[in-house]
């Protein structure tokens, strides 16, 4: 049995976010607190037992806490349930969480070579002691199965493969620690439980959808996928920022080359946008963006969903 707990939804800086007085921020401080929602990550196990997080937002605590499936074991002093971490880009708000993890419990960090030199290059990532937290590459296409803290297998198989996308935006304009090639700076990935066969897909970050893509993609049960802006230009139009969807490396949701459109018709079982910015409309119930979305067969979550497959 394969479960995944939506640890957050939100794209960088939540919902609200700290300095933000757009319309969902407004609201999801006052009228709808149900709106608010933490930076995106999920956890996922294979028994119910061990979980293995996919990307380390910056309000991991706060996410551990309210999730009981994390929380330490009755009686042990210390101990937690989390085994690893899988990570698919280097963006602040998937990598920022691991110094959160800092208190000596032995854990796995699976991430491409270009994520990996990242964190080399930061020394603060070295309170995350390498005698009890393990730096292990993964490769695109090429599959495996992340270890229990034992080092006994998951039972899980992950699969990592190349998404459109881009590099950190802290980056920008600075030489990148693992080189020009920027292959892996952006993955998706395909886990699945050897048990049961039971398989879902995660992209958190996606620019566009390839053919490539949407064969990997058709005939899927659950697809978590890149639901940053409604619209490509939002955040200009708005008034919140300069850069579009497309400039920071993320598809929009609508639009004929949206999201929405783009896995249309691909038979996808249960398709759940994540990595939903404070600005985007959808995330408000009433909204025709919401409705538009919803008609489509896509679900905006709340922090805390559980599926199993």
């Amino acid at each position: 049995m394969l479960r995944v707990v939506v640890l957050g939804a939100a794209a960088g800086g939540g919902v609200p976010q700290w300095n933000c007085g757009c319309a969902v921020c407004r609201t999801a401080r006052s009228d709808h607190p149900e709106l608010q929602s933490t930076q995106a990550s999920i956890a996922v196990s294979g028994d119910g037992a061990h979980w293995f997080l996919v990307n380390a937002s910056p309000d991991l605590r706060q996410q551990v806490t309210a999730t009981p499936q994390l929380h330490p074991k009755p009686g042990a002093l210390r101990h937690s349930p989390i085994a690893g971490v899988i990570l698919t880009n280097s963006e602040i708000d998937a990598v920022t969480g691991l110094l959160s993890m800092r208190e000596g419990s032995p854990f796995n960090i699976y991430a491409h070579e270009r994520v990996l030199a990242i964190l080399r290059s930061n020394s603060i990532f070295n309170v995350l002691s390498e005698k009890n937290v393990a730096r292990l590459p993964i490769a695109v296409d090429q599959p495996f199965e992340p270890a229990l803290p034992d080092g006994s297998p998951s039972g899980l198989e992950v699969l990592p493969f190349e998404v459109p996308g881009k590099g950190a935006w802290y980056l920008e304009g600075k030489a990148h620690p693992a080189g020009a090639d920027g292959v892996g700076d952006t993955l998706g990935l395909r886990i699945a439980d050897k048990r049961s066969g039971k398989y879902f897909y995660f992209l958190a970050a996606c620019a566009r959808v390839t053919d490539d893509l949407k064969s990997r993609l058709k005939g899927a049960p659950l697809v978590f996928f890149d639901g940053t802006v409604w619209r490509d230009d939002e955040l200009i139009a708005a008034g919140l920022g300069n850069k579009t969807g497309q400039g920071m490396g993320h598809i929009a949701m609508s639009g004929d080359q949206g999201a929405i459109a783009s896995l249309a018709g691909l038979d996808i079982g249960r398709k759940v946008f994540l990595h939903i910015n404070n600005s985007n409309p959808a995330l408000l119930g009433t909204s025709a963006e919401r409705k538009a979305a919803e008609q489509a067969g896509w679900q905006i979550p709340s922090d805390g969903t559980e599926i199993v497959l």
